[in-house]
């Protein structure tokens, strides 16, 4: 005779595993398929771009347009550091926009700090006008600007640029900074100052160790804006010396239109794939700094 086994008390807690459902897959196309087509947007130019900065100006003019180069012609790198100055530009776009970025977040960290942190009169209003700022169409301030540079004699100087991009980027910097103090809870202030901290030393040891994440994410947004900006350098430096990369670029269209593309396009891939690798370095702490100001503490 035979007897049944009971099943162990393992064996009852043990969830059945179920099938795969086929509608969950069929699903999940649509998704799969979106998201390969939005990197092959990405991808795909970047890999157009480095394949043509190793062709000749013939072979660019004349083999088929996805055609792999027959050799590496590092040549045109050569030309684009040395005759295009690419160089040169680089340095002049470090040396606008880094003291630029600096001065923009030490002001717009603290402002966003005391609008959010501090309580007083009016600080509602004070923060609708930097809102205000974000509003005006940079192309109305350039003539005005440049009048005022010209009168004060900094026109023969990176000031300019350093000046305007400072100006320009504060809205946006003291908007998103007041946006990630207001996740911060309210209790973490009230305790340093319980245990005698100043307002300084609040804002330096504990509002900003808080908020690296999130100033990291604000400076490297406000510093693609900077680095790619075209309009702004070309109205303000009336000097080949003073150009920036991307004014600089505008140097490889020759006479009546003639372009050199080998150099064209290898001094744009030193512009992208450097910038590319700093995105790549501080991608983590830009996921975490719009992470802290999504959610509300």
């Amino acid at each position: 005779m035979s007897t049944a086994t009971l099943p162990t008390s393992s064996e009852q807690l043990r969830p059945r595993r179920r099938p795969a459902s086929r509608a969950g897959s069929v699903r999940r196309i649509p998704g799969t398929v979106l998201i390969v087509l939005l990197v092959a947007i990405e991808v795909l130019p970047l890999l157009w771009l480095l394949m043509n900065s190793f062709k000749s100006q013939d072979e660019f003019l004349n083999a088929p347009t996805w055609a792999l180069p027959r050799e590496l012609n590092l040549q045109n790198y050569v030309d684009a550091w040395v005759t295009g100055n690419i160089g040169q530009y680089l340095g002049n776009s470090v040396v606008a926009v880094f003291p630029a970025l600096a001065l923009m977040l030490l002001l717009g960290v603290a402002a966003g700090f005391v609008l959010e942190v501090m309580v007083f009169r009016g600080r509602g209003g004070i923060l609708l006008l930097f809102l205000a700022g974000i509003m005006v169409p940079g192309q109305m301030i350039l003539l005005p600007l440049f009048s005022v540079y010209f009168q004060a004699g900094i026109t023969g100087s990176l000031w300019p640029l350093i000046i305007t991009y400072t100006a320009t980027g504060l809205p946006l910097t003291v908007f998103m900074m007041a946006t990630y103090f207001r996740a911060i809870p309210r209790e973490v202030f009230e305790a340093s100052t319980l245990d005698g901290a100043s307002i300084f030393r609040s804002f330096f040891s504990v509002a900003l160790p808080m908020a690296r994440n999130s100033i990291v994410t604000v400076g490297l947004v406000q510093f693609f804006f900077f680095w790619n900006d075209l309009l702004i350098a070309l109205t303000f430096t009336n000097s080949s010396q003073l150009r920036t990369v991307q004014v600089g670029l505008l140097n490889f269209t020759g006479q009546f239109g003639a372009t050199q593309y080998g150099p064209l396009f290898a001094a744009i891939c030193i512009n992208v794939f450097g910038i590319l690798a700093i995105y790549l370095v501080l991608n983590q702490r830009i996921m975490a700094g719009l992470a802290s100001g999504a959610v509300k503490g």
